[in-house]
């Protein structure tokens, strides 16, 4: 991939947004286990880095997504996981089908709020029976007159207890599960929405992610993004997004893992030598540093097709598979180099530790990527008709 000046600019303006307003405050936001994040989208919205990919006339900058990915790249280089993480979901997972296939009307109302900082938004698909199995999602719309009336209850959602509004994958008739679910955004202050405690995670804590509780829910069937029954369809072009935007927010990070280790390895001594001095690590070290470059490599690709418009779902199905991997054997390696210091969580390698392991979970777990590959490569198993 080939940098133009404009993202060599864009890259150079996230660079100093990450170190001069998110890594001063990681700490702080670390133990009280969320940010201000309509603080920091207004801050990142006066730079132009809340709208990069969506159109002009809402706020953004009509730019491809080779720009997002640069976003999601430098955002990594955050001492924190859950703080990019929160961001991502704003730009990448939760408003890429309401620029795409929302009314204008919608996206007037929603889009360009967000775009402009002023609303947080967060994406409800999860449910407590339906993680990565999106089909078996149980929550209801069902139309009332020329409203819909919502039922149901979704869960670990990131951004909740500061959201202003919710894209909701529900469930608007009896077809297949394939046919059947529509995206519709609910405002927060909607009656009957409600939003249950934050969750204690094992990491991204600086993200708060909570159960959010549909009951009885009234809304003007206008808030339905795009087609009645295409949900599952647009949920599924949303994902690619989410999935490139999560791989690329690993790079940063497995560098920060690896040469905080590079540091940690040559100051600490180990039978009168420097750590580093052992071949297992420095040859460790090295391996690493060349799968972060092979991902980046892989996601760079994925994106360039993404860009040209051609399908990228095996390329990004194999990034986040790779990102996924990678966020469970990297920092595990790097923390056994740093030994007890590693167990204890002042040392930076241990909340990466705990951040990464997210990172082959959400958004589609292992399996599910490589489930898809299977598919998309013609291997998969046909399942036997009952």
């Amino acid at each position: 991939m080939q940098f133009s000046e404009q993202h060599q600019a864009m890259r150079a303006s996230v660079q100093r947004f990450v170190s001069e307003e998110i890594n001063p405050h990681v700490e702080e936001w670390e133990k009280a286990g969320l940010f201000p994040m309509h603080d920091l989208l207004k801050k990142l919205s006066a730079l132009g880095l809340l709208g990069i990919s969506k159109p002009e006339a809402y706020g953004g900058m009509g730019l491809d997504f080779s720009y997002e990915m640069l976003l999601a790249e430098e955002l990594g280089a955050a001492h924190c996981g859950g703080v990019p993480l929160a961001i991502g979901v704003q730009t990448s997972m939760a408003t890429p089908a309401l620029a795409q296939y929302g009314s204008d009307t919608l996206r007037e109302e929603f889009l360009a709020p967000a775009i402009a900082g002023e609303f947080v938004a967060s994406i409800a698909v999860s449910e407590p029976g339906a993680g990565s199995d999106v089909a078996n999602i149980k929550t209801r719309a069902k139309k009332d007159s020329d409203d819909y009336i919502i039922d149901g209850s979704k869960m670990w959602i990131t951004n909740a207890t500061q959201a202003d509004f919710f894209c909701v994958l529900a469930n608007t008739s009896d077809d297949k599960p394939h046919s059947n679910k529509s995206l519709i955004i609910v405002p927060r202050n909607t009656p009957g929405v409600s939003v249950g405690p934050k969750l204690e995670k094992m990491g991204m804590r600086s993200s708060d992610t909570a159960p959010v509780f549909f009951d009885n829910v009234r809304v003007p069937q206008r808030f339905r993004i795009g087609d009645e029954g295409a949900g599952f369809l647009y949920q599924m072009l949303q994902f690619q997004e989410e999935r490139l935007f999560g791989s690329a927010l690993s790079l940063k990070g497995f560098e920060l893992c690896i040469n905080s280790t590079i540091d940690y390895a040559r100051e600490r001594e180990a039978f009168s030598s420097p750590l580093i001095n052992n071949q297992t690590v420095h040859f460790t070290l090295a391996e690493m540093l060349t799968e972060t470059e092979a991902l980046r490599a892989l996601i760079y690709r994925a994106t360039e097709n993404y860009v040209a418009g051609q399908d990228a779902t095996l390329l990004a199905s194999m990034a986040k598979l790779k990102a996924g991997r990678l966020s469970r054997e990297l920092p595990d390696k790097c923390l056994q180099f740093w030994g007890g210091m590693g167990f204890m969580e002042s040392s930076i390698v241990n909340r990466l530790y705990r951040d990464f392991r997210l990172t082959s979970i959400g958004g589609g777990a292992d399996e599910i990527m490589l489930g898809i590959i299977c598919k998309l490569i013609g291997i998969l198993p046909k399942r036997a008709k009952a």
